[in-house]
């Protein structure tokens, strides 16, 4: 019988998935989804091949279990970081740079590279994830509206294509170039919604 990690069947089962989740992350931005197998992950992940299937049927269920999981923990932690900022201009900023660590965490967008790798039933799955962030943003936009921070504006029509610039974007992995690059996403972001925003040098 296996070794039980955690002192309870469920954190073990919890702590065996974060290992999982680690290993493909680690394995995703190092090769590609495409080319990594089960039994890559469980190598990995140091864990034998069948607790792999003791928690998902295949890789796409991982890479599903993976993105929802970061989506939670993503969402739970701006929102946690929205709440101790008042001004709405400063929380777009701060959904902005969330946005780019949401990616960076990823190494998969959870856009177009997505449609390649995931079946339609699991890209509708993850859509749902994608909206509770959209969501986040769209109160942002309506705070900022309601104080006059933003012009009067379509929100439905806003909020897809402010994501979609953030998703779209390349931001580098590290140094003055990645806070260059975000520091100017947020000004053309700010732009875009109609806040006055200074322009970083």
């Amino acid at each position: 019988m296996p070794k039980i990690i955690g002192g309870s069947l469920h954190e073990h089962r919890e702590q065996t998935r974060q290992k999982l989740f680690a290993a493909l992350s680690t394995l995703m931005a190092e090769q590609g989804f495409d080319a990594i197998t089960l039994a890559d992950i469980a190598h990995a992940a140091g864990v034998g091949r069948t607790a792999v299937y003791n928690h998902f049927p295949d890789k796409e269920a991982l890479l599903l279990g993976f993105i929802t999981h970061e989506t939670e923990q993503y969402t739970a932690t701006l929102q946690r970081a929205l709440d101790d900022i008042e001004d709405p201009v400063e929380q777009l900023r701060a959904y902005v740079r969330a946005q780019a660590q949401l990616k960076r965490v990823y190494h998969v967008a959870p856009g177009p590279e997505l449609r390649s790798v995931l079946s339609r039933g699991s890209q509708a799955r993850v859509r749902e994830h994608v909206v509770i962030v959209e969501q986040l943003l769209r109160q942002i936009l309506t705070a900022g509206v309601a104080s006059g921070a933003f012009p009067e504006q379509d929100l439905d029509v806003t909020v897809p294509l402010v994501n979609a610039c953030l998703s779209g974007r390349g931001v580098a992995e590290d140094g003055p170039a990645r806070e260059r690059a975000i520091a100017q996403t947020e000004a053309f972001v700010l732009r875009a919604v109609g806040a006055a925003a200074p322009v970083p040098a």
